[in-house]
């Protein structure tokens, strides 16, 4: 591993979530999970449900940049990069597996493809009353529409209209709903 693109303040950070986390895993009950999270930063409404889901690049913004609204379920194994901001509005609901990417990076600063594709962060905003299918991809930058639904097994590149269904790799629309 190459230390020398991380700072020591970077690694302390790394190292002490990623205890944080070893622990977060133990935590079975929904509940204690939402606890856990609110004190280490991340701000949580009422009646929100979190199971099993893992969070990575926390030595950036940390809980911080996790914000979820009111009455939002999260199912298990559901991802979530916090290289960037990641906001779900109140009643989303997220089935199992789905992945929340907030950045981009195609390796360290000497790989040959950095040049072209040089690496970014964007938020990620999901709005109001949405729904996101099982084993959905959300990238950088893309707000999810108000009362929108995004059919499983989808790679939402782009933003989503409001009301709204989509599907597919890439995302396309399928059809609004009235």
């Amino acid at each position: 591993m190459k230390f020398y693109e991380v700072s020591l303040k970077q690694l302390f950070k790394f190292t002490v979530f990623e205890f944080l986390m070893v622990f977060y895993k133990f935590l079975i009950y929904p509940p204690l999970k939402k606890k856990f999270l609110l004190i280490l930063g991340a701000k949580i409404g009422k009646k929100t449900i979190i199971h099993e889901t893992s969070f990575f690049n926390l030595y950036r913004l940390g809980f911080n940049g996790l914000k979820i609204g009111n009455k939002c379920f999260i199912g298990n194994e559901c991802m979530f990069d916090l290289a960037d901001k990641i906001t779900l509005e109140d009643n989303v609901t997220l089935a199992e597996r789905v992945i929340i990417l907030t950045h981009m990076n195609v390796g360290y600063k000497d790989h040959p493809l950095q040049k072209n594709f040089p690496k970014a962060s964007k938020p990620v905003l999901i709005k109001e009353g949405s729904f996101i299918g099982t084993g959905t991809i959300i990238l950088s930058g893309v707000k999810i529409g108000k009362n929108s639904l995004i059919a499983a097994g989808s790679v939402v590149i782009k933003d989503v209209q409001d009301n709204t269904v989509v599907g597919g790799n890439p995302a396309k629309l399928i059809k609004e709903i009235k």
